[in-house]
């Protein structure tokens, strides 16, 4: 008699497991992470290894807490909690204090992953959660950057904020950086894996290639939110490199917003997701002069459900049924 097993959908078999994903995205993230170690030096990399370290414990503490056996924990460990450990390092300044990431971590993990069911079952990005934690906990802490000084941090002005991105919407501030300058993140004051774009490009790219990611996403959310900035600016187009070269956009654009579990599962989803998420970002930083896209990717991840939920796949196979007419 033949054998029947019945389990919930996806159906199709693939080699690309939840591992084998993670570990990938993880190889992307090592060209700015390189980059961002040698702008500001060995605390990025300090920063950097508690933020990852931290993230990886919490998760085999809690699941050690619900009695589940260490060989077990090592055998399914699948790497997502070293992805946001990262990524969690990554959002922060290189000078910040070693408390900060390692909670930061366990908060990303423990509460906004472990809490709600593991990988997968998540409703927001960990790291995002992560990063905007630490924004609301320790705010003076998290908005004062060293600038990119290759090798070390002795000689980097501190400024509070983004600066290229606050003097792009503040006349009172002056920018003396480049176009160039902001892609190759030489100079510019910011957190250790958002600086150098060029390193994010390098990662995407790789991500792309290697089928984790779709290519469009990523440029619809950076597009969207460079042309509505010029938008806003009196459709003034030297606005659009440096919107989309300043802050954070390339970083969460990427590696944040493609998420596979925050983000929507079907292909016009994934246009309305992203276009409003740029729209938000753009009109958000226009408000308040300051980056916003922690805040928009966080506030966007809540409407995925009910973005699921009215733009539904059709079955393969599908046709629409034809309305026979009723005779009177």
């Amino acid at each position: 008699m033949a054998k029947f097993v019945y389990s919930s959908s996806p159906h199709v078999k693939t080699p690309l497991t939840t591992r084998r994903i993670m570990i990938e995205v993880a190889i992307a993230l090592l060209p700015a992470c390189i980059v961002g170690i040698v702008y500001f030096g060995l605390v990025a990399l300090l920063t950097l290894a508690i933020a990852t370290l931290a993230a990886v414990l919490s998760e085999v503490v809690y699941r050690l807490c619900q009695k589940v056996p260490f060989k077990t924990i090592l055998k399914e460990f699948d790497f997502t909690s070293v992805v946001t450990g990262l990524l969690v390092g990554m959002n922060m300044p290189a000078n910040i204090a070693w408390y900060v990431p390692l909670l930061a971590s366990i908060f990303a993990i423990v509460i906004v992953k472990m809490v709600f069911g593991g990988t997968g079952r998540n409703i927001v990005n960990p790291a995002i959660a992560g990063r905007v934690f630490a924004i609301i906990s320790f705010a003076g802490l998290m908005t004062t950057y060293p600038s990119a000084n290759v090798g070390s941090l002795s000689g980097g002005f501190i400024s509070s904020g983004a600066t290229p991105l606050g003097a792009l919407y503040n006349p009172d501030l002056t920018n003396t950086l480049t176009n160039l300058d902001l892609f190759l993140g030489v100079g510019v004051p910011g957190v250790i894996g958002e600086t150098c774009k060029a390193a994010l490009l390098l990662g995407g790219i790789y991500l792309c290639a290697r089928g984790i990611i779709n290519f469009r996403w990523p440029i619809v959310y950076i597009a969207v939110t460079g042309l509505f900035t010029v938008a806003l600016n009196g459709f003034d187009f030297n606005y659009f490199l440096p919107s989309i070269l300043s802050g954070g956009l390339f970083l969460g654009a990427i590696f944040m917003a493609t998420d596979y579990v925050t983000s929507p599962t079907t292909k016009l989803g994934n246009y309305i997701y992203f276009v409003l998420l740029g729209l938000l970002t753009a009109g958000m930083r226009q408000i308040k002069g300051t980056e916003m896209v922690s805040y928009c990717i966080l506030f966007m991840n809540l409407f995925v459900p009910l973005i699921d939920k009215y733009i539904v796949k059709r079955p393969f196979g599908y046709q629409k049924p034809v309305k026979v007419k009723e005779d009177k």
